[in-house]
């Protein structure tokens, strides 16, 4: 987004937690190759403060928010693309985690530590089993612990949208004494509503003692399905920081959405007279990476990067924009990096067409991996007569956006119909570097496909959801299929798996192949863990 005209003084900050508050969506675990990756695209992406994870929680997000404050939060690390955004990292109100973030975070060149503590009443009796008094006493000298580390520290009243007011204004007036720079305020459990959470906001910026030396910040749950439109409210009463997530991902029904904010400032500016650092134009592509990463798929009608969200198949629709697009479209998919062509490529392009193609749409793939990625690009060609960035998109995605392999399918063959049993048969290389061949019986391809595959992935676990969608139309489209699944010998972990073919069952198998190795790499991960503790 071109921001040259936009005043600093109404300049929204962008805060993602996609990976700290997206990554506690049930399946969305992220190991910490992924997350270094994702921050670096959130970076190219523009956010101004990226929370890297909540490094108490276990050794392992330590070392993960570290590498990202190493790499993503340095310009050491020689990547010129992107301005270096804060690196933060969540905290409890309790020395250890307070100490904890700052081992994390200290390497970066713009280091914060985000602390909070529960104001609400509910939350005050039934869970901290403190008083008021003991939470404005723990909210100064935890705050304070956290200055004593680094300058930028941001406070959070968990439930404030439940909180009394007056109550609120004490505990932020602390702490901002204690040295507190940026207040934000939790719609934690989504329940309040767009009037209520602005005049919320309001009334913290009109009496709250120092104000005036902090920013103001929002951080709204989706669970009412309100967390934009209260997000928009509280900037509307003042606030200057939007906390937020991409595709919305999070707890139970999920966050704000970064795209939905970014895109309603940029489209409404009229109305609000507000900007942001974003270059829209990395929005589609930032989108379907979470969504690969996570294994948490778009919904079709997901505003700004769902497949829907700029088709259009009523006629009056379609009539109104062939005339001019302004009349059933209020942006251009170009500005959030969804490209209109449909013929790209051929299978007679060669590979600097198809690397400059890469390029445009947002894709740096260099050496070997631009090698593989042009003979799969040639096998898809081959199979398919259009070849559209869609297919594209899931190209590099079936290629780069998947965990560690530590088995690979090598072949797959399936015979199923009305007058037989279904029966796959699968080769796969194991972490031995030998293939291995096992067939089974199921109620159906897909179900003998993945026995066919326990049979020689031996990871206990239950299918939670099967998705599958068509990328592009015709009968050679390819398929994109997601899985996610709970782990049965490891602590009832959900992971999810994604795959990509213009066969769906082989589609299928290498989702399915790829939870399952998600799942070996986080069982081997904890593994290591408890074996470095002991």
């Amino acid at each position: 987004m071109d921001d040259s005209n936009v005043d600093v003084r109404n300049t929204v900050l962008i805060f993602d937690t996609t990976l700290r508050d997206g990554e506690q969506s049930p399946g969305a675990t992220l190991t910490s190759t992924e997350k270094l990756e994702l921050a670096q695209q959130l970076a190219r992406l523009g956010v101004d403060v990226i929370e890297a994870g909540f490094p108490a929680a276990s050794p392992d997000d330590l070392r993960s928010v570290q590498r990202v404050a190493q790499v993503v939060g340095s310009t050491a690390a020689g990547e010129t693309q992107y301005k270096v955004p804060i690196i933060c990292g969540l905290a409890r109100a309790v020395a250890g985690d307070i100490d904890a973030a700052w081992e994390a975070v200290k390497p970066a060149q713009r280091p914060r530590i985000h602390t909070f503590i529960a104001t609400s009443d509910i939350h005050l009796e039934h869970k901290l089993k403190m008083t008021r008094e003991q939470v404005i006493a723990r909210t100064r000298e935890m705050v304070a612990r956290a200055k004593s580390y680094c300058d930028d520290v941001e406070f959070s009243p968990e439930d404030a949208s439940r909180s009394d007011p007056r109550f609120l204004y004490a505990v932020l007036a602390a702490a901002i004494e204690s040295g507190a720079t940026t207040l934000n305020i939790p719609d934690t459990v989504g329940y309040s509503t767009p009037q209520e959470f602005g005049q919320l906001i309001a009334g913290i910026i009109a009496n709250t003692k120092g104000i005036e030396n902090a920013i103001v910040s929002v951080h709204c749950h989706n669970d009412l399905g309100m967390a934009t439109a209260n997000t928009m409210a509280g900037l509307q009463a003042g606030a200057r920081q939007a906390e937020v997530t991409v595709n919305g991902i999070g707890e139970r029904a999920g966050n704000t959405a970064l795209e939905e904010v970014v895109m309603a400032l940029y489209t409404r500016h009229p109305v609000y007279g507000l900007g942001t650092n974003i270059d829209t134009t990395q929005i589609a592509h930032t989108s379907r990476m979470v969504s690969h990463y996570t294994g948490l798929p778009v919904q079709p009608n997901k505003a700004i990067v769902g497949a829907n969200a700029f088709a259009h198949e009523a006629g009056i629709h379609q009539d109104g924009l062939l005339k001019h697009h302004t009349t059933y479209e209020i942006m251009r998919p170009e500005i959030v990096g969804i490209s209109q062509s449909q013929l790209v490529l051929g299978k007679h392009s060669g590979r600097h067409a198809f690397r400059s193609r890469l390029v445009e749409m947002g894709y740096e793939v260099e050496g070997e991996e631009l090698d593989l990625a042009f003979q799969r690009f040639k096998e898809l060609a081959d199979k398919k007569k259009v070849v559209t960035d869609a297919d594209l998109q899931a190209l590099i995605a079936d290629l780069f956006y998947r965990s560690e392999e530590i088995y690979q399918l090598v072949d797959l063959q399936v015979v199923a119909g009305r007058s037989g049993m279904p029966t796959a048969t699968v080769m796969i290389k194991g972490p031995d570097n030998a293939d291995q061949v096992h067939a089974a019986v199921g109620k159906g391809p897909i179900d003998a496909t993945f026995r066919a595959i326990d049979g020689i992935v031996h990871t206990p676990n239950t299918l939670l959801e099967y998705n599958v969608h068509a990328i592009t139309e015709g009968i050679d489209a390819q398929g994109e299929v997601t899985v996610r699944l709970l782990s049965e010998d490891n602590g009832g972990q959900v992971v999810g798996g994604y795959g990509a073919d213009t066969d769906i069952i082989v589609a299928s198998a290498k989702a399915y192949l790829g939870a399952l190795n998600r799942l070996l790499v986080e069982k081997a991960s904890k593994r290591e863990e408890r074996e470095a503790s002991e």
